[in-house]
């Protein structure tokens, strides 16, 4: 059997799972935290308990991989790292879009013909999201990338990724789904029930690698940020720069 610790922190939900043989058996989520750092080592805990799987029999420890928050990616990362060194566990990435289109595959009933895409997308402030085009076997159609949802972008975006984009069906999913209420959509559009990102997304696809010995570098392996850290600096400070 194939022990898998899996965590999620790419966005501001935290949460951390244990998968068996590609199955969840233990699950523990903080939705809309912000405490990633405070939070993720207990459930963690939590999970081992809840499982009965220790630490030693871990086979791998998978974590969502970005894009995402700077800083949550980072508390994700750095525990994930922490545990491989301290237990000698290969260490597995799984991209968080990918791991959002793939579970937006058993969240909708789609008609029966229609070529289907899935295009999961994460707020990424303001007008923005992150997105990436995934067919239906899951292959990506580009690196993921960043997208201002304003007037006619969406349409834009798919229009020369898809042959025929009128006559496909869409799965949106995320986070940012919701962007796209006031721009313009191709009518087969659909939008998928996964909001949120979840340790438990992430499962497959970690069988998957583990499978297939697709494992990272624990020293090197860094996430996908998309963006640098948002760091301001308080007026309190500059007052004092400018005596």
């Amino acid at each position: 059997m194939t022990k898998i610790l899996l965590l999620d922190t790419a966005t501001d939900v935290c949460s951390a799972a244990i998968a068996v043989d590609g199955e969840v058996k233990a699950l523990v989520e903080a939705p809309e935290s912000l405490q990633h750092a405070a939070l993720l080592t207990l459930q963690v805990d939590e999970c081992v308990r809840m499982s009965g799987i220790a630490f030693a029999d871990l086979d791998a420890v998978a974590v969502s991989r970005g894009p995402g928050s700077y800083t949550s990616l980072r508390v994700g990362v750095s525990v994930a790292k922490g545990i491989c060194y301290a237990l000698n566990k290969p260490l597995i990435a799984v991209d968080t879009l990918h791991a959002l289109a793939r579970a937006s595959q058993a969240a909708v009933a789609l008609p029966a013909g229609a070529p289907v895409f899935y295009v999961p997308m994460l707020d990424a402030r303001r007008q923005e999201v992150w997105t990436c085009l995934y067919d239906a076997d899951m292959k990506p159609l580009h690196a993921p990338q960043p997208l201002i949802l304003e007037n006619n972008s969406f349409v834009d975006y798919l229009t020369p990724l898809v042959p025929q984009p009128e006559e496909a069906v869409f799965v949106v999913s995320g986070n940012g789904a919701q962007k796209l209420n006031n721009v313009t959509i191709f009518e087969n559009t659909v939008e998928s029930a996964i909001k949120k990102c979840s340790a438990a997304h992430i499962c497959e696809a970690a069988f998957f690698n583990f499978q297939h010995a697709d494992f990272q570098d624990v020293a090197y392996f860094e996430p996908m940020y998309m963006k640098p850290p948002n760091i301001t600096v308080s007026n309190k400070n500059l007052w004092h720069e400018k005596q």
